[in-house]
């Protein structure tokens, strides 16, 4: 799937999931129709992460659903991932290019226009921009209450690659994130702590398809 088709992605944190497993959540978060999952689990081993990662790619590859994995392209190649997700502290998004081809996925996170612009020069296919709500499951360098959709909207101006906001993002704070120009939203604990991870997803979807409806209605007026 192309990254501007993406509407909901899940980062994966096993943390807090209340003892549920991340098959478990992912499972649930597919049929609530997720558009894509990224392999995050950094406080595991790498063994551990790639024998979670098969998993997941069985059940994202059954799906239709694109399997990414934050940081590791040893990973990301060794469970035939869809792509790799990069921060500004890991290897850069061109040597992410180099090392896994033309057809691979990859992303950067970024959270200024500059650095989105570096991402897409250097062959970045999608950009994570945030913390944009405040959010305590990832850092967030520009303080803890994010940067805001504006900020969104001044990286979409500014790039011709789909931007995905992350960052505190629920179901009752996505709209402005969409229809500030992003293609979908990111989100940890909205389904992976929900009750309901099925249900968040869904409602999730629901938020951001109503709100690009909007959001493009707007641009055609």
């Amino acid at each position: 799937m192309n990254p501007s088709n993406w509407r909901t992605y899940l980062v994966t944190q096993a943390s807090l999931s209340d003892g549920r497993s991340t098959p478990e959540i992912v499972r649930a978060a597919i049929d609530g129709g997720v558009d894509a999952v990224q392999l995050r689990e950094k406080d595991t081993s790498a063994r551990s992460r790639y024998e979670l990662g098969l998993e997941l790619r069985e059940l994202t590859a059954e799906a239709g659903v694109d399997l990414i994995v934050n940081d590791r392209i040893d990973i990301a190649q060794a469970i035939d991932a869809d792509g790799v997700h990069v921060g500004q502290s890991d290897l850069s998004v061109a040597v992410a290019r180099d090392l896994l081809g033309p057809d691979a996925i990859v992303g950067c996170s970024t959270s200024t226009v500059a650095e989105a612009r570096e991402a897409e020069r250097e062959g970045a296919d999608y950009l994570g921009v945030g913390a944009i709500y405040g959010t305590s499951s990832k850092d967030v360098e520009d303080g803890k209450d994010g940067i805001g959709p504006e900020r969104i909207a001044e990286i979409v101006d500014a790039v011709s690659i789909p931007v995905v906001g992350i960052g505190g993002v629920t179901a009752d704070n996505a709209a402005p994130v969409v229809e500030a120009g992003a293609a979908g939203v990111a989100v940890i604990s909205a389904i992976t702590a929900a009750a309901d991870p099925v249900a968040a997803t869904a409602a999730l979807a629901e938020t951001v398809e109503t709100s690009k409806g909007v959001a493009d209605g707007g641009r055609g007026a």
